[in-house]
């Protein structure tokens, strides 16, 4: 079950991301959230704008955690080697991160987000071919490149789905 996250969550949140840093160190991608992204503050954040999202199963554990809302994301204001497909209103998939016990978790939470709107968009760091994997096997195309304007200017991969 996918359901808002709580501040009394937050714990079980940090685990799963604490996991996903390790795995995505594990699978050569090191940088893109490093020892400590995303921070406590950004989780809490998040959870009072009701925008941060668990998936809960086994009577209340909780295995993955994402950021989901329709809002316009700053840094998919401009993009390199290549255009978006639409600039119709979306949301936008942000910060996917599971303990590792859930197979299909991207497709779970593209099914939730779907339901809410067809047109979705989502990014990755380069070296996270796992991510890159398993977006594109989701629907999305792979539309260009990004920069973070609200951190260091780092790409990212950006990607979009425009369901009917």
């Amino acid at each position: 079950m996918i359901r808002h996250a709580e501040i009394q969550d937050l714990t079980a949140i940090e685990a799963v991301y604490a996991h996903a840093r390790k795995f995505m160190e594990e699978t050569g991608n090191p940088n893109q959230w490093g020892k400590n992204h995303p921070p406590r503050a950004t989780l809490e954040n998040a959870i009072a704008a009701r925008k941060l999202y668990v998936l809960e199963e086994d009577g209340g554990q909780i295995h993955g955690s994402f950021y989901f809302a329709i809002e316009e994301e700053p840094n998919y204001r401009k993009i390199d080697d290549g255009s978006w497909l639409s600039d119709a209103p979306y949301g936008v998939i942000h910060m996917v991160a599971s303990d590792g016990t859930i197979h299909g978790f991207l497709q779970q939470i593209v099914a939730f987000c779907e339901w809410q709107t067809k047109h979705l968009r989502i990014d990755t760091h380069h070296d996270n071919k796992v991510m890159q994997h398993v977006i594109a096997k989701n629907g999305f195309s792979r539309r260009g490149i990004i920069y973070l304007v609200n951190g260091d200017g780092s790409a990212r991969i950006a990607y979009e789905k425009l369901g009917e």
